[in-house]
């Protein structure tokens, strides 16, 4: 077998291919992309093989994909562009007679209308259009996503935010990666479609206590409207598009598109997820 992960310069693939050699895969059985390979060097001195994979260049994929028949296609990150070169991902996989093609998706993504859903459910209807054998890892938030709320609140004592009293499944994306590699590793789960979130659903409040918990000083959620949210981040500098982005996203997560865990994640990596206040600790 070898196995192709996209994206492994980033923070979740780095951490699949390290899953995958924790699982016992061999390093040369590995090949991590990503666009600038310079980025992949501690990957290829542990023995990985690495290659330049642009989702935008076609023939960088084909040629990655030489020899490959097992791919994990981590989505892109910069949103409103993903599709276009996911799809160049799937005809190559498809063209190079790929065997199983891994997907990272997002909670809910055929299902629930949201800012971030709509490329991931594209993607989805791509890969069944595709005809390739396949696998949907439909990923919760990531714990590390709130780092950047916990630092804020050391200075300010705070975390606000629209989401009411909503609460999120998050787990850590060491968690998902190590989904990633038993996908990628495992038969018996083509054709599968797995909703992985943490164990616990937590809300903003018990997100507050656990900042506090982090920080040693007190933390308190202050529940903001969609208006006030979108006013608090063009007053920061934001333009309203963006702005209003981020607030659909504050949106979605009130109307509960986060909040579903029934342990699927736990089951498939063979232990608890990560902890809300562990989870904290290490992102900081």
């Amino acid at each position: 077998m070898t196995i192709l992960v996209t994206g492994a310069s980033g923070h979740l693939g780095h951490l699949v291919v390290d899953a995958l050699l924790q699982r016992g895969a061999s390093a040369s059985d590995i090949i991590a992309s990503g666009r600038d390979v310079a980025k992949l060097s501690d990957l290829a001195d542990r023995g990985v093989r690495t290659a330049r994979v642009d989702f935008d260049d076609p023939a960088t994929i084909a040629a990655a994909l030489d020899g490959v028949d097992t791919v994990l296609l981590i989505s892109a990150s910069e949103p409103g562009k993903r599709y276009p070169g996911h799809k160049n991902v799937i005809d190559a996989a498809v063209a190079a007679g790929v065997a199983k093609f891994v997907y990272t998706s997002l909670s809910k993504a055929t299902t629930f209308d949201w800012p971030l859903g709509a490329e991931h459910h594209a993607t989805e209807e791509a890969l069944v259009a595709s005809g390739l054998p396949t696998v949907i890892l439909r990923n919760d938030w990531y714990l590390e996503n709130y780092a950047a709320d916990v630092q804020r609140a050391a200075e300010s004592g705070v975390i606000a935010a629209a989401v009411g009293d909503a609460t999120v499944a998050a787990a850590a994306r060491a968690d998902y990666a190590d989904a990633a590699a038993v996908a990628l590793l495992e038969d018996g789960h083509l054709g599968k479609v797995y909703e992985l979130a943490g164990d616990v659903a937590f809300s903003y409040d018990d997100l507050a206590a656990a900042a506090a918990e982090v920080l040693g000083r007190d933390v308190t959620y202050v529940r903001l409207t969609h208006d006030e949210l979108v006013a608090g981040l063009e007053g920061a500098g934001l333009d309203e598009q963006i702005a209003q982005f981020v607030a659909g996203l504050d949106d979605g997560i009130r109307e509960g598109v986060l909040s579903s865990t029934d342990g699927t994640l736990s089951r498939l990596i063979g232990r608890p997820t990560t902890t809300l206040v562990d989870g904290l600790r290490a992102a900081l």
